[in-house]
């Protein structure tokens, strides 16, 4: 999906692409909100860093109990008092909270991630 799909999403602020070291490769950013491409390249940081200790959590807890079922990871959301990020794969969005509907940016960001 583009990211001028992903922008259509209700809330979204922005939608980003990044790399699995987490560099920043594409980028869009509504009009009128405090985001800018350097707080998205942290962002995408954040999320391979976020997915990275989530895995070893999902491994650990799989390993300690022999319950199964933790991974693969599908994605994860990132809440903020004001606006959320929602990623899977190497694609997210920033959806402003009060507008967010979160299923549907989830729907959205999983097409993207395909």
């Amino acid at each position: 999906m583009e990211l001028a799909k992903l922008m259509e999403v209700p809330g979204v602020m922005a939608a980003f692409t990044y790399t699995d070291k987490g560099d920043l490769t594409n980028q869009m950013i509504k009009e009128g909100n405090e985001l800018t491409p350097q707080v998205l390249d942290l962002l995408a940081h954040t999320c391979v860093a976020n997915m990275a200790v989530a895995t070893m959590e999902a491994r650990g807890w799989e390993a300690l109990t022999g319950q199964k079922g933790f991974e693969p990871l599908q994605g994860f959301s990132l809440v903020g008092l004001d606006w959320t990020a929602v990623v899977n794969g190497n694609c997210g969005v920033v959806v402003k909270n009060r507008d967010a509907d979160y299923e549907v940016a989830f729907a959205a960001i999983s097409a993207c991630a395909a």
